[in-house]
Parts: C-alpha cells; sequence; structure tokens
C-alpha cells in the first residue's frame, strides 16, 4: 500500500501509518485516563525496551548491504541508535533494580536516546523517495515503504518514542515530588 505511488504527498505511509500513532501517543499525554495509564506502566520495562533497537540496527545494516537503504540509516553512517540499545540493559539493571544510577542520569539518558531516534527518522524520512527528498538520491530509503519493514516507521518507532516519553514524564513527575530515585 504504501510503495504504490512514493512521490505523493502527503505521503501514504505518513498519512496512514505514522500519523495514527503519533495521534494516539498524543490522546494519552492529553487525556486523563491516558495520563493514568501512562503514569501507570513501569519505568524499567520502558527502558528494557530499547533493547529492540539492536536488532533492528542490524536489520537496517544488512538491509543496506542488500542496496535497499542508503547506508547514512546504518551505524556506519548517521545512525548511533543502537546505542541505545547497547546501554538500554545496563540503565534499566544499575538504574531502577541495583539504584546506583540516579534519576537524573536516568532522565538524561533518555533524552540523549530520544535524540538518537529523532536524528535517524529525519535521516530517514529525507532519505525516502517523496517530493522533499533531501538525501540519499543513488540509494533512496525503498524498504520502509514495504511490508514488513513498514513496521518500523509505523510502530517500532512510535513504541520506543511512547516508552522515552513516558520515562520522561514519570521521572519529571517523580522529581515534582522530590523523589527523583529509582525503585
Amino acid at each position: 500500500m504504501y510503495n504504490q505511488d512514493p512521490n505523493a504527498w502527503p505521503p501514504k505511509i505518513l498519512l496512514f501509518g505514522i500519523l495514527p500513532s503519533i495521534l494516539s501517543i498524543i490522546l494519552l499525554f492529553l487525556t486523563a485516563k491516558g495520563k493514568e495509564f501512562v503514569d501507570s506502566l513501569p519505568p524499567k520495562n520502558l527502558t528494557y525496551l530499547n533493547i529492540v533497537r539492536i536488532p533492528v540496527e542490524m536489520v537496517l545494516y544488512w538491509l543496506f548491504l542488500q542496496k535497499a537503504i542508503p547506508e547514512l540509516m546504518t551505524f556506519e553512517g548517521r545512525n548511533y541508535d543502537i546505542l541505545a540499545g547497547i546501554t538500554a540493559p545496563f540503565v534499566a539493571y544499575f538504574g531502577w533494580t541495583k539504584g546506583r544510577i540516579s534519576g537524573l542520569g536516568i532522565l538524561v539518558w533518555n533524552f540523549i536516546c530520544l535524540g538518537l531516534v529523532i536524528n535517524i527518522v529525519v535521516n530517514a524520512f529525507l532519505s525516502a523517495p517523496s517530493p522533499i527528498q533531501q538525501f540519499a538520491f543513488e540509494q533512496p530509503n525503498i524498504t520502509i515503504l514495504n511490508f514488513p519493514f513498514s513496521w518500523l516507521p509505523t510502530f517500532i518507532v512510535p513504541l520506543v518514542l511512547f516508552g522515552h516519553f513516558t520515562s520522561i514524564r514519570q521521572l519529571i513527575k517523580a522529581n515534582g515530588k522530590n523523589t527523583l530515585i529509582p525503585s
């Protein structure tokens, strides 16, 4: 569905895949029941969730080797998102389980990892064949328009974003109560 007309504006993947996920996240953070749900999620599990970034980065590298995505979307290019996946189990264990990383440290880690995912999202979006493509004309990002790889921008990335936004909200909220320490 997404690859039928890559030059359509707005891109179909954005309109029918990414936008609904982003609107769902926004609704969760704006409604009372949504905030209640967000605040009930275990922050340690949200941190461990970031381990998914390791196999994603391995698949992206494999796709680059198959000439299906540009190098800039890999850890050999502009994508350092794998660092979030590698550090996640350490932050979860030493931060949330052992309490050896302060809440402020975990908050900073979440902001850094949020920046990493935003970096690759922008590079991937501007590398995809569309009227606003800015990068990778020699090898555009064609794979994300095809199943199952379309799950990356429509499900996995929004889930990772949701995890960071939730963790950041919980840590800032705990700081307001002077309890910015992992429990």
